[in-house]
């Protein structure tokens, strides 16, 4: 027995040392370690990773910021840069106005004011034609009377401004009278060819001329961009330099082509004599 005993213990020792299995329920593998021996060991690094179902996916919400909008100063005013010598003023002072900025027959324009409002001097200068009498009538139509009222004044700045269809012209306002510019020349009407619209000041620009060229003084140079320009503020842009250049290309005197025959006039009414009675005519019955 005691034989027996000692080769079964035998068996048992050689066969848990030749297979890794071992016997049923009993592992011949290390004890794993425990956290706190993996813990505690030189350089080790713990982590939890999550299991596939532990993980949850948190949706993006967008965050809106209110940003408060910083409060501008104010505009800095800036003035226009002074382009000419010269200083100018909108013909038509203290008045509500529109006027045409396109060619109309002439290169001219027709600022619409109500009557009384005041025609002053575009620029510093010399009155040089004044007209205070209404000669234009519709059965002549003569060039020289068409703007009926009127002042020209030739500018220190060498160019010639005539404001026409007046009502009236200023009491002391002469050829050869000194003037400023905004310094009031009259005010604005309905005469001359204007009689049947409404009040408007005839404004043209052109070279100064004798008399006898009216159609120059009616106007060679569009004045609209220059009004534009003084009236929203630079009042130092010039037409000297346009009106140097239409000179120089129509020549100080050039023959009229538009609108320039008059009318030959109202003729007189042939008067016939009454015709002589006939002897020979019977009146018959009284």
């Amino acid at each position: 027995m005691a034989r027996l005993a000692g080769v079964t213990g035998a068996v048992l020792v050689t066969g848990a040392c030749a297979s890794p299995g071992g016997v049923a329920g009993i592992s011949t593998l290390p004890p794993a370690p425990s956290a706190e021996a993996v813990a505690a060991a030189p350089g080790a690094v713990t982590a939890t990773i999550p299991s596939p179902a532990q993980t949850t996916v948190v949706p993006k919400v967008p965050v809106r910021v209110t940003v408060e909008r910083p409060k501008a100063g104010d505009p800095v005013q800036v003035p226009p840069p002074k382009v000419s010598a010269h200083t100018y003023a909108f013909p038509v002072k203290d008045c509500r106005v529109t006027y045409e900025s396109r060619l109309l027959v002439l290169p001219k324009t027709t600022i619409w004011a109500a009557k009384g409002c005041s025609f002053v001097s575009p620029v510093n200068g010399v009155v040089h034609e004044v007209n205070i009498k209404n000669r234009w009538r519709p059965s002549t139509d003569r060039g020289a009377d068409r703007e009926g009222r009127f002042v020209s004044v030739i500018g220190d700045d060498g160019v010639r401004y005539l404001g026409g269809h007046l009502d009236r012209v200023t009491p002391g306002i002469a050829p050869g009278t000194r003037v400023s510019a905004g310094q009031v020349l009259g005010q604005v009407g309905n005469s001359g060819n204007a009689r049947s619209t409404a009040s408007n000041l005839y404004f043209a620009i052109s070279w100064k001329t004798e008399p006898s060229l009216w159609w120059v003084r009616r106007g060679m140079v569009k004045p609209w961009n220059y009004l534009d320009a003084w009236l929203n503020g630079n009042r130092t842009l010039s037409p000297k330099d346009e009106m140097q250049a239409v000179l120089a290309q129509t020549g100080a005197a050039p023959r009229c082509v538009t609108l320039c025959k008059s009318k030959p006039g109202a003729k007189p009414k042939r008067t016939e004599k009454p015709p002589k009675p006939d002897d020979e005519h019977i009146t018959v019955g009284g």
